[in-house]
């Protein structure tokens, strides 16, 4: 069963809030169906863009970098993306440690 981007969404900001790591809704996709665009902001002026994608070799979903580097770069690609994809949510986390916990159970499939 797959669940809906907002249902997701909102179980990854609970999850967050639990680990003290602040984040929040920059854009707000659709409900449903939306993909989800997760932005890590290490407060040092850089940060990192991540999205869902397949792999290719077992046909599981993952976590991919779209850009990472100067923060207006990864800023930039953000707002390509949307441009393509108004449905896309975009979530920013900010942790100066680098912490995102999409490889946690749950998060990463």
């Amino acid at each position: 069963m797959r669940v809906t981007a907002r249902f997701w969404v909102d179980a990854y900001l609970a999850r967050l809030r639990f680990a003290d790591i602040p984040a929040f809704v920059v854009a707000h996709g659709d409900d449903t169906a939306g993909a989800v665009l997760v932005k890590l902001n290490t407060l040092d002026g850089r940060a990192a863009a991540h999205v869902r994608g397949f792999d290719l070799a077992t046909g599981g979903r993952i976590w991919t970098v779209l850009a990472e580097g100067d923060e207006r770069d990864v800023d930039a690609a953000v707002a390509r993306q949307r441009s393509f994809d108004p449905d896309l949510w975009v979530i920013e986390v900010e942790d100066r440690q680098g912490r995102h916990l999409l490889g946690e159970e749950g998060l990463s499939d």
